[in-house]
């Protein structure tokens, strides 16, 4: 006889939730997915910086531009979308009481990404994929290359699809009644981007794996970067929507916050949605066969009302922590509610130092570069790496390594090893990122390209010269490459003790 579904749910001893056992596994399944290749692209990232500190130089040439592909691949696709989709069954899943549709389907989605992404990274390691995370045509890659790519797509998009299907069957159930918890609705516009991004992911590698395989004669490359950044771009949108959902949800686990005006967050959500992927105009400014209108419209009007978005929860996430210190009795002084937060607590100071660098470092830079004559002076500058390393690695990186120290006790149900070292970890990760972005901030305005190996162009048939302070500037990239990497193996080895060794908890 078929186990009832009540019999497939247990009840959260600490939030009252009542987890899907199958949602269970699988978010801690993506989760796990999600540390390994986190591991493998912050081993990389060490090897990098140091390679582009000219007193070091650790690579050669070739392994250097492997795995510079091999680190955007594992980082920005396979280490962030993996944790996303176990972030979108939580949200789907558990925040919503409900159960998560089709656990089949979310396995065989699992294995699809676990495959690409395995595909990927050996083609890439083998040296037939040399051609950076972008792949721009007519740089040819092995077909297994693209083939990878399209497989963990599709895993992806499975995933994307389950979430959605779970919402409308937990309403449909009567499982959660009037709209869905903020958090369920960050992540669902999450989910919308992701989905169009990874669409475009589709169809810009698919018909370059044809050509790859030579059914296809040529593939224009003016038409391949249009459809690239389709993808490339909102990829990184994905991860903004995430991680603001993650910054709410954090701020609620550890000071007790709410918002301050929830239909106004959830308005800055669909500003989102209509025109945050607008930005990836930018990357096309000196493309031809794009208007100048087109052009000058989504770097500055369009791109304004997705920052207006952003910062509307930029008010909203602090002022509903200090609410929250308030009502707890701190309030002496402008300050006190600031003073006695958590800092402590790994949640809460991972999703602070998230905010302040995400904002100050990242946000601020993505508007200035993202406009239009900034951007062609700075595009291919290392000023560029600088921005979207504060947005992804210290922002969204930071706040799903703070997320993870409670998806560890509540869903895996196993106490947090090494809580001194917790305590620590995201602050030793936040300086060595802030060292690293400043580094590559300063080179840029340097003239310092973003790609580039040797900086000295030696053999070059004109000579090239850089002001004496950029070998300052690339050894703070390299310094602070190697103190964030220390943050990122404390964390990863916390994580695996803490779901091999932690404690058993009711």
């Amino acid at each position: 006889m078929a186990p009832s579904i009540e019999s497939q749910f247990r009840t959260c001893a600490v939030t009252g939730l009542k987890v899907h056992l199958p949602a269970q596994r699988l978010i801690l399944a993506n989760a796990v997915a999600a540390v390994v290749f986190l591991l493998v692209g912050g081993i990389l990232a060490l090897l990098i910086g140091l390679t582009r500190w000219p007193a070091v130089q650790l690579l050669p040439a070739d392994l250097y531009y492997r795995f510079v592909t091999a680190h955007g691949i594992n980082m920005l696709v396979f280490w962030i979308v993996f944790f996303e989709v176990a972030g979108l069954y939580f949200g789907g899943a558990v925040l919503l009481n409900a159960r998560l549709v089709q656990p089949g389907l979310a396995w065989i989605a699992f294995i699809l990404m676990v495959a690409g992404a395995l595909l990927t990274d050996w083609i890439v390691f083998a040296g037939k994929a040399d051609v950076m995370f972008t792949a721009y045509v007519p740089m040819k890659a092995d077909p297994l290359f693209y083939l990878g790519i399209i497989l963990f797509a599709v895993g992806a998009i499975v995933a994307v699809s389950l979430f959605f299907a779970t919402i409308i069957v937990a309403k449909a159930e009567g499982r959660t009644s009037g709209s869905v918890p903020l958090v369920t609705f960050g992540l669902l516009t999450a989910a919308i981007i992701a989905l169009f991004t990874l669409l475009a992911g589709a169809i810009t590698f698919i018909p370059t794996f044809f050509w790859s395989l030579g059914w296809i004669p040529t593939f224009d490359p003016g038409v391949y970067r249009v459809l690239f950044w389709a993808f490339g771009h909102p990829a990184q949108q994905v991860n903004l929507a995430a991680m603001v959902s993650v910054w709410y949800a954090l701020t609620a686990l550890t000071v007790g916050a709410t918002p301050i005006n929830e239909k106004l967050s959830r308005t800055a959500f669909v500003l989102y949605i209509l025109f945050i992927n607008l930005g990836s105009m930018h990357h096309l400014l000196v493309d031809p066969g794009l208007s100048s209108p087109n052009r000058i419209f989504n770097t500055s009007y369009f791109m304004y009302l997705a920052v207006l978005g952003s910062m509307i929860h930029a008010f909203s996430i602090p002022a509903g922590v200090e609410v929250a210190q308030r009502a707890k009795g701190y309030t002496r002084g402008l300050f006190e509610w600031l003073k006695k937060a958590p800092w402590g607590d790994p949640g809460f100071s991972a999703a602070a130092l998230s905010f302040v660098i995400f904002g100050f470092l990242g946000g601020t830079s993505g508007v200035i570069i993202g406009t239009m004559q900034p951007n062609i002076n700075v595009h291919n500058t290392l000023r560029v790496p600088g921005h979207f390393h504060a947005t992804v690695v210290a922002g969204t990186t930071l706040a799903f390594m703070g997320l993870t120290y409670y998806v560890i006790p509540l869903i895996a149900r196993r106490e947090i090893v090494g809580k001194a070292w917790a305590k620590y970890q995201p602050y030793i990760y936040a300086m060595g990122i802030i060292l690293m972005i400043l580094g590559m901030n300063f080179s840029g305005m340097l003239g310092i390209p973003r790609r580039t190996w040797d900086i000295s162009y030696a053999g070059a048939p004109l000579a090239v010269k850089f002001p004496e302070s950029v070998y300052t500037t690339l050894g703070l990239v390299g310094i602070g490459a190697a103190i964030a990497v220390l943050g990122l193996l404390i964390f990863v080895g916390i994580a695996v003790a803490s779901l091999l060794f932690g404690k058993k908890r009711a």
